[in-house]
């Protein structure tokens, strides 16, 4: 079996930097970062990641937009969504988890260790890619 595909979208290299790398250096994941926000949805097909990680700190186009428009894409509606964000306090991430469907929060600034817990328990929701394609 293949690495997981983690989609980072970050308009922020440095931070997107940092994340891929501590989930490139575990040895499971294969990581595209996408710093241009009116390019995710169009990264997202092309590169299939079993997860997507989505700064909501975003100054183009919301972190939340991308989920949206990801969520009505037959083809990445089911891709489980990982949302980074300093908006929040660590207990407002936790409430939230329980209405946003495949969406999951991570307040900043994020630990190497909540990162990796954070997409490991997302991995185990991973759909076969084949199942997805029309």
């Amino acid at each position: 079996m293949g690495k997981t595909r983690i989609l980072i979208v970050d308009d922020d290299p440095q931070v997107s930097h940092c994340s891929g790398a501590i989930l490139q250096n575990s040895g499971r994941y294969e990581v595209l970062t996408e710093n241009d926000s009116t390019r995710a949805v169009t990264s997202a097909r092309h590169f299939k990641p079993d997860v997507m990680l989505l700064d909501l700190d975003r100054t183009r186009e919301h972190g939340d937009d991308i989920a949206r428009e990801a969520a009505l894409d037959p083809i990445l509606c089911h891709i489980p969504m990982l949302c980074l964000t300093g908006l929040i306090s660590k207990s407002e991430a936790i409430n939230r988890q329980k209405d946003r469907g495949n969406r999951s929060y991570l307040a900043k600034p994020v630990r190497p260790e909540a990162l990796l817990y954070s997409v490991r328990k997302l991995v185990s929701f991973v759909p076969d890619w084949s199942a997805r394609i029309p």
